[in-house]
């Protein structure tokens, strides 16, 4: 079970090591009272998750700009709870959140013990579809950023995952061959299936069984000690 001649391991950020959902709850628990929006919190949080998943798809695909991206989860999850907001407080809040957000610093259980003992035996880096100034502020703070060589966002790459230019970007800054290398991430079609287009090995991080059994899998960090 264990993955032959791997000698750097690349993770996913958000969702995978970085509890983006805890994280992201806590900074709307914290800007909605101090913006003194009249809301339920827990049911705009609760309308947000999904609405926010599927711009990022939409985002991931390019099918909108990182602009639309965060004035259109805000402003849908206010209609959804069926709250008029102005555009001027979307804007307040959009900015709001992105400073707040990477303050929090909730891990998935295990991420410390999981990169202590992978940073014994491979090179870690990081890929992300995230901002580059978001995504080092979130490394930072939990205290991880020590663990990675390398960090590739799509900012930098000037493409996201799937897009095998990002994964190509990643390993020729890791100075390492694709057959060497082992992609762990949240996203099926981004993380995984993106990688191993590339030539990569790749283990999905997901409590769901997914569609496709011959995915490697685990549904807690420590389970990658199995591949690892």
């Amino acid at each position: 079970m264990k993955l032959d001649n791997i000698t750097d391991v690349f993770f996913d950020l958000d969702h995978t090591l970085w509890d983006f959902e805890t994280n992201s709850a806590l900074t709307f628990r914290n800007i909605l009272p101090k913006n003194n929006v009249p809301v339920d919190v827990e049911a705009f949080i609760q309308a947000y998750v999904p609405i926010n998943f599927a711009y990022w798809e939409d985002f991931r695909m390019e099918k909108i700009d990182q602009k639309q991206l965060r004035y259109g989860r805000l402003k849908d999850s206010f209609n959804a709870i069926n709250y008029d907001v102005s555009d001027e407080m979307i804007d307040i809040l959009a900015e709001d959140y992105i400073q707040v957000l990477p303050s929090h610093n909730h891990l998935f259980e295990g991420a410390f013990e999981v990169l202590d003992y992978l940073k014994s035996k491979y090179r870690l880096h990081i890929i992300t579809n995230g901002f580059n100034t978001i995504q080092n502020h979130k490394l930072t703070n939990s205290k991880i950023k020590h663990y990675f060589e390398t960090i590739t966002d799509s900012e930098s790459a000037g493409v996201k995952k799937p897009n095998p230019i990002i994964f190509n970007h990643a390993l020729k800054v890791a100075a390492v061959d694709c057959q060497n290398s082992v992609m762990i991430g949240d996203c099926i079609e981004a993380d995984v299936k993106g990688a191993l287009q590339c030539g990569m090995d790749a283990i999905l991080f997901h409590v769901n069984p997914c569609e496709l059994d011959s995915i490697k899998r685990v549904a807690t960090l420590k389970e990658l000690k199995n591949y690892l």
